[in-house]
């Protein structure tokens, strides 16, 4: 298919750029539910624990919305037609949602709030061999970034676009590979298998020179179905807006790092009587 098979422009004529009923009330169970997991499991474990912090609460529900417009709404809609929409909810969904939630510490929330037998089949699973594997920074980038690669420069993208069990599939990948990235990198939750920093940081910056050279290959090269103006838009917000959400991941990793390398204060010694 020539990348200039489809005329973006009269293909979001016919969308709409307005939520329909049915979309808000699927759009709202699944945010509400959600939310409400989240708060239910925050007023278990303040029994037993110190209070959750409201930032954590807050993450939560941004890295919510986060994953929810991409995948309801208009949004949604837009996207097949528009690739600066689809570029749009790519750094939502699998950028700036996986890094708040991981911001929230879900897994650390699960296992003070879940019964003990419960929360140490879960710390048996977080410890064993495949969860290593997966958690590796330089797996994760892999997957990361290797799948954006071969979403943006194979049929992938067009498939997706016309099968609705494969749309569900690359959207839950995007997803599931940005929030194991995140966490492979910054340990603000559970993370039984960690890296030194060194390891990390040069991980990091080759995941983002990886990002950045696919994000101009996109601007030269249209994917099948995209015009030279979209891809050119979708380019430079998948560069900008990526840089953006990388460097908050720079200045974490960074500033965890320079706490670990501060002294700290000696303890102080009282005269004896």
């Amino acid at each position: 298919m020539s990348n200039h098979s489809l005329d973006h422009g009269a293909g979001m004529s016919g969308a709409s750029a307005s939520w329909t009923f049915w979309e808000w009330i699927m759009g709202g169970l699944i945010f509400a539910l959600l939310i409400l997991l989240y708060i239910i499991a925050a007023a278990i474990s303040n029994r037993n624990y110190r209070i959750w912090p409201i930032h954590r609460y807050v993450c939560w529900v941004a890295g919510m919305l986060c994953i929810v417009l991409p995948l309801i709404g208009p949004l949604a809609r837009l996207a097949p037609a528009n690739f600066t929409i689809h570029m749009l909810g790519h750094l939502l969904l699998g950028m700036l949602g996986p890094l708040l939630i991981a911001f929230s510490a879900p897994m650390t929330l699960l296992l003070r709030s879940t019964p003990v037998p419960f929360a140490r089949r879960i710390t048996r699973l977080l410890k064993s061999k495949p969860a290593q594997i997966f958690v590796h920074p330089a797996v994760a980038t892999l997957l990361n970034i290797g799948g954006l690669w071969i979403l943006y420069t194979t049929g992938l993208f067009m498939a997706m676009h016309h099968n609705f069990l494969l749309h569900i599939v690359v959207h839950f990948h995007v997803f599931a590979a940005g929030y194991l990235f995140t966490v492979s990198l910054i340990y603000v939750d559970v993370a039984p298998h960690r890296r030194s920093f060194q390891t990390r940081t040069i991980i990091l910056m080759i995941a983002i020179a990886g990002h950045g050279i696919l994000s101009k290959y996109l601007y030269a090269h249209p994917p099948d179905g995209v015009s030279s103006e979209q891809a050119q838009l979708g380019g430079m917000l998948m560069y900008y807006g990526g840089d953006a959400v990388d460097l908050i991941l720079v200045f974490w990793l960074c500033m965890q790092w320079y706490k670990s390398a501060s002294p700290r204060p000696a303890a102080s010694i009282q005269p004896l009587d």
